[in-house]
Formats: C-alpha cells, sequence, structure tokens
C-alpha cells in the first residue's frame, strides 16, 4: 500500500468520503486520490514523492504558478504582525482600490472570505434593492453551496428549480428560477411568466462548472437588455474567469457592465477570499448604511489581503496576459491538432487560459484521466471541470503534456 493509499484509507475515517470537498474523492473517476505534499510553480508533488504537471491550479487561483515568491514573502511577513484582528486594514483599502480600477463597475465592493459567501451576499443585496424574491440562474452554473442557489432545472425546458442537494428546503428552491445556459428565448419566457417578481440573474458568463463553456454570440448582451427592461439586477458571478479570462474578467472581453459583480480566488492569491460589488446606490444599501446585513470575522483578513495586493500588482506588469494566452494557445492548439490528426471525436473547448476536453463517454474520459495522472499530468477529475494554465507554465512543460496526451489519446 503506497503512502497516498494510506492517507486516504485514514482519511476516510475523519472526512465523509475522506475530503473536504467533494470532487476531490474522485467520484468520477474512481481511484485513490493523490495527496499533495507541495507544489511550485507549474507542479506538485504527492505524499509518495510522485511529480505532475498542474492543469488544475487550486481549482483557478494559481495564475501565477504555486507560491510564487513575491507573495509567499509578502505572507510571511505579513503574518508576523499577526494573522486576522476583526478591523480595519489599510491592507483592505489598497486591494479594494486595485479592484475598482480593474472592474470600474464596483463602484462600492465588499470582501469576503469566500465565493459562496460572495454570491450569496449578491444575491441578498439584489433581493433587498429589488423587494422581489425571485432569481434567474442557469442550468449547470454553480454558484457555491447556498441553500437558494443549489437548485437544477427540471427535464428539458425552463422551470421552477428543484432541490439538488438533500437539506435544501422545497419552498427555497421555489424562488430560484432555472434556464438553459445559451438560451436567452427561455430566460424571456421567465421574465414574461414572472413581472414583477424577478430580483436578479447570476450568470457564470463563460461556466467553468460544467466544463468550460462560453457564452453563445449576444447572449450576455441579451441577459443585460432583459434585466434592464424588467429592472431586475444582472449578476456577473466572476470567481472563476476574474483576472482570468481577461485582467477585467468576462465583463471586459465582452465587453458587458453587470449590476453586481462577485469574486473570489485569484484576488487572494491562492488564500481563502471573495468580494462582491457594484452600483453605489446598492452597495449603500448594506449595513451599516443600509438594512441589508452582511457580515464576516475573517473578511478583509491582513494575510488575504497581502497575498492579493502581490498578486495582482505582478498581474498588472505588461505583457502578462499576452504570454498567458500565449501559453494557453499552445496547449489547446497541440490538442486540437492530436485530436484532428487522429480523427478523434471530442472536443475541446477554451477561453483564454481556461479550457476542458470534452469526450464522448465518461468511461473514455475515466482511461484517459488516470493514464495521464500515472504519466505525471495533472487534470480535473471530472471532464465537467474546467482546467487551467498559469503564468509558470512553461514551454518545455506544456510541450511534454501534448507528448504524453498524443501517446495516450
Amino acid at each position: 500500500m503506497t503512502f497516498n493509499q494510506q492517507l486516504f484509507k485514514e482519511s476516510l475515517t475523519i472526512f465523509p468520503g475522506g475530503v473536504n470537498s467533494p470532487v476531490r474523492a474522485y467520484g468520477a473517476v474512481g481511484g485513490t486520490p493523490p495527496f499533495i505534499a507541495r507544489a511550485k510553480g507549474a507542479k506538485l508533488w504527492d505524499a509518495d514523492g510522485k511529480e505532475y504537471i498542474d492543469y488544475v491550479g487550486s481549482w483557478g487561483p494559481a495564475i501565477l504558478g504555486h507560491a510564487d515568491p513575491k507573495v509567499v514573502a509578502a505572507v510571511q511577513e505579513a503574518a508576523a504582525n499577526g494573522f486576522s484582528f476583526g478591523a480595519p486594514t489599510e491592507l483592505e483599502t489598497r486591494l479594494g482600490l486595485m479592484v475598482r480600477q480593474i472592474f470600474p463597475s464596483m463602484e462600492k465592493l465588499r470582501f469576503v472570505s469566500s465565493g459562496t459567501e460572495a454570491t450569496m451576499s449578491a444575491v441578498r443585496v439584489a433581493r433587498g434593492a429589488t423587494g422581489r424574491d425571485k432569481i434567474i440562474k442557469f442550468e449547470g452554473c454553480y454558484h457555491g453551496h447556498a441553500d437558494f442557489l443549489l437548485v437544477e432545472a427540471g427535464s428539458g425546458a425552463a422551470t421552477f428549480g428543484n432541490p439538488s442537494s438533500a437539506g435544501v428546503p422545497k419552498d427555497f428552491a421555489k424562488l430560484t428560477l432555472v434556464a438553459p445556459y445559451n438560451n436567452i428565448d427561455a430566460v424571456e419566457k421567465l421574465f414574461q411568466q414572472n413581472k414583477n417578481e424577478i430580483a436578479c440573474v447570476i450568470v457564470e458568463p463563460v461556466v467553468g462548472n460544467m466544463g468550460c463553456v462560453p457564452p453563445a454570440p449576444g447572449f450576455l448582451q441579451g441577459l443585460r437588455d432583459l434585466c434592464t427592461t424588467h429592472g431586475a439586477l444582472l449578476i456577473f458571478d466572476e470567481v472563476m474567469t476574474g483576472f482570468r479570462v481577461a485582467r477585467g474578467g468576462a465583463q471586459e472581453l465582452y465587453n458587458i457592465k453587470p449590476d453586481l459583480t462577485c469574486l473570489g480566488k485569484i484576488i487572494g492569491g491562492g488564500l481563502p477570499v471573495g468580494a462582491y460589488g457594484g452600483r453605489k446606490d446598492l452597495m449603500d444599501q448594506v449595513a451599516p448604511l443600509g438594512k441589508i446585513y452582511q457580515a464576516g470575522t475573517l473578511s478583509g483578513n491582513p494575510l488575504a489581503m497581502t497575498a492579493g495586493i502581490k498578486t495582482l500588482e505582478q498581474l498588472a506588469q505588461k505583457g502578462v496576459y499576452e504570454k498567458l494566452n500565449e501559453q494557453s494557445a499552445r496547449l489547446t492548439n497541440g490538442i486540437k491538432n492530436i485530436l484532428e490528426k487522429k480523427k478523434l471525436p471530442y472536443r475541446l473547448q477554451s477561453v483564454g487560459s481556461m479550457w476542458t476536453l470534452f469526450m464522448d463517454n465518461n468511461d473514455r474520459f475515466k482511461k484517459f484521466f488516470h493514464t495521464a495522472l500515472d504519466k505525471g499530468i495533472y487534470l480535473p477529475p471530472s471532464q465537467f471541470e474546467a482546467a487551467f494554465v498559469s503564468l509558470a507554465h512553461k514551454n518545455e512543460e506544456i510541450d511534454h503534456t501534448l507528448v504524453v496526451f498524443e501517446a495516450i489519446l
């Protein structure tokens, strides 16, 4: 029995499924998940000492690569001054100003500790500001595990949501309407059927939680127009896409201005953090100025703020996104060439440094995943999760990945 297997066996006695987040259990692909001991740049090492080229990147935030020296040094210095104060710090303001400069739609914002907190809070603001209770979300879009967002559609057309988790009251789910992603007609129909009742539409502008799925031409603008027409708010969940598909996220890439934006992951340099914000008139309704309550002891903690500042400083350097997109294209174009050469019926979808290789059935993906893992390529353990390229991925790592893929596809 390997050390990884021993660790997993022990963890099964402590945690549900042996993990602290479901996808880590490898339920979709089977087998024993590697227990990661350390990471540096574009690579991981597991408890048995095996080396991997990492395309998960802690599910997106490791855009600089793991353990970036400047971020590590800054966090170490900040840690010597204390981990958390539950009080205002200059660091919060510094990072907040940086975020607002990059995301001008976020006229005011608030830091929280996770993407779930960000989306939950943004929806609360939308409901409080509009006085309406219903919201629209989309099949396949994940916005964290708040009760009213853990909802999936019924069979086929847009419908009232049904809870997709035990423990979510059906009455909560009834206020969540679900439409197919990229189907603007279904959204318009929901607005017509629920006139003056919909507080907001929340969407991943580029979906990452059913694999990488780009918006269809005109879809995001259609959402913007419908929300404006019907007095609802448009919320972009850019927890994954913010700073990833472009420096200013999907709203910069597609030139769409949402009313509220949710961020996470990257703005903490990999530490637990999130943020939500938007129009000043909306955010001024949040306590203590207004009656919409939201709070958090660890919100804006100095370690996450420091990591975020150092991360965003590096992302602001000239040529950074050109380099990131160039390396991403080197990988994705290489995969597409392999698929074309071998005449494989698979599909590669990507936006910026997000990508997913979709296969025609899960059995093929499972075999591909484990073979790649055995050969040191660390991919998401589901073909319905996006993978990521980081600034630490060099030509040699990408080219080695393509050699492995050509051999095993």
